[in-house]
């Protein structure tokens, strides 16, 4: 009787589903990878823990719903309002979900709900389903267990759209900063609530837990990053073709998204820092509000979201689609740099390690570079020197780590292992000329070496120079001359 049921429930919401042609649970991950995450977290908690994760809200406004990245993590439930208890002593995940709203799937389409447990079972793989309003009760039965003393819940704040942990932080502190508002954050006030109504668990933070599985990338992530360098490696090679001078960056960055989400993108990374002129100088430009001008370098750095996974690329050439005898020289220096990290990047050694051996080939490098202007020399010497320092620090890294966050969560210093993805992105800068030279790729460590997984976008000169003699999509399609 209870399978028939099953069968009966399961075939009216794939009717359902199939009305409104879309999946209900991610097809990117079986919940095998889930199960499996869940696991390594019971084995950081232990027997005498549980873990509860709040997941992401309704959005404010006319806004997709995309889920926390943490969340996802440990479940793929992509549902409002959902919370996951991760029970160590069982090694059993329970889901809690809102009840379903007819109105609301009726306008907006299905989610899944409390009431579709069997259905919840059977496409995520969780031992346990039961709705929100019932959470409470359950941390009550584990408060009264004797065996069960300590609840773990992530301390660090959530990671939602286009957000690394560094701009969550921020984000935070700029509320807490602001006299007329003060609020507590969404993960504070959920801790404080834990710790309020449940006095008899000691609560700890599952953040560190999690940013350790983080670190090291499942081939199914790996192809899910790979995909989001590709499109955003694509997105890179058409800004080449359609810049000129008279361009302004918005149309750049209009058309990387048209790229990125043609292609099956979910969203951004990270906001387009697509900067002309002095506005490379500025780290984290982002306004693209500049025309772009005969004479100027634009830095191109963009990447989408694919799936919950990011990438990080970055470019930069001349706006007018030459590069002069002097942007050559200073370019080439540092392209010569630049190339003496990539193939220097090997698993089973620190990064110390690997840039120290860098250090001595670009001094090489400097040594035998003449520059035209003393003020190149000064800057390529700074350069290398600014290298050697961060050389000289047991915890440097070689750039960022990279994956569900853009600056991809992770404190480790250690030996580089195969799964490790991570950006370079050294920066030579001519403040006097407006110049700031940056070239990133997206690097993954693998058995015997790295794989540069946006090595397909051209660096050398004379490749840059062949793709911006092309037509590009926004001489195609040009702005609308508002007649």
């Amino acid at each position: 009787m209870r399978t028939a049921l099953l069968l009966l429930v399961v075939a009216i919401v794939s009717c359902l589903a199939v009305a409104q042609d879309i999946p209900l649970f991610t097809n990117d991950f079986p919940p095998e990878e889930f199960a499996q995450r869940r696991a390594r977290i019971y084995d950081a908690i232990g027997p005498n823990a549980i873990a509860v994760m709040q997941g992401a809200p309704s959005p404010q406004g006319y806004v997709r719903f995309r889920q926390y990245n943490e969340f996802y993590y440990v479940c793929g439930v992509e549902v409002p309002h959902a919370y996951i208890l991760l029970n160590g002593q069982q090694k059993r995940a329970t889901i809690f979900l809102p009840h379903r709203n007819p109105g609301r799937e009726r306008s907006e389409g299905k989610l899944l709900s409390a009431e579709d447990v069997d259905l919840v079972k059977q496409l995520t793989g969780v031992e346990d389903v039961a709705p929100t309003d019932l959470l409470a009760e359950h941390l009550v039965r584990y408060a009264r267990s004797s065996g069960i003393k300590t609840l773990y819940t992530p301390f660090a704040p959530p990671e939602g759209f286009a957000t690394s942990r560094d701009l969550a932080m921020r984000y935070n502190a700029d509320i807490a900063s602001d006299p007329f508002d003060g609020s507590t954050s969404r993960e504070g006030h959920f801790i404080a609530l834990l710790k309020e109504r449940f006095p008899m668990f000691e609560v700890k933070d599952l953040s560190p837990a999690l940013d350790e599985l983080r670190l090291i990338k499942s081939p199914r992530e790996l192809a899910l990053i790979r995909k989001a360098t590709r499109l955003g490696g694509l997105a890179l090679i058409e800004g080449m073709r359609s810049t000129q001078p008279g361009i302004m960056e918005y149309e750049l960055d209009a058309m990387a998204k048209y790229v990125y989400y043609r292609n099956g993108a979910q969203g951004e990374a990270y906001y387009s820092l697509i900067a002309s002129g002095p506005n490379s100088l500025i780290g984290h430009y982002n306004a693209g509000r500049r025309m772009m001008k005969d004479g100027d370098w634009l830095l191109f750095d963009f990447s989408p979201d694919v799936g919950y996974y990011m990438s990080d690329v970055t470019r930069v050439w001349p706006v007018n689609g030459t590069f002069t005898p002097e942007q050559r020289e200073l370019y080439n220096f540092y392209l010569a740099c630049y190339k003496a990290i990539l193939k220097a990047i090997r698993p089973n050694v620190t990064a110390q390690v690997i840039k120290q051996g860098v250090v001595a080939e670009m001094e090489q490098i400097l040594a035998k570079t003449k520059f035209s202007k003393q003020l190149y020399t000064d800057a390529a010497t700074r350069f290398v020197a600014n290298y050697k320092r961060g050389a000289e620090s047991p915890n440097t890294t070689m750039g960022h780590w990279t994956g569900m966050a853009t600056h991809d969560v992770g404190q480790y210093w250690g030996p580089l292992k195969p799964g490790m993805v991570f950006t370079i992105e050294p920066s030579l800068v001519v403040r006097e000329e407006n110049i700031n030279i940056r070239l990133e790729d997206l690097i993954i460590v693998t058995e015997t070496g790295s794989e540069n997984a946006s090595a397909f976008i051209p660096m050398e000169i004379e490749e840059i120079e062949k793709v911006m003699k092309e037509e590009g999509m926004v001489q195609k399609y040009p702005r609308d001359s508002g007649k």
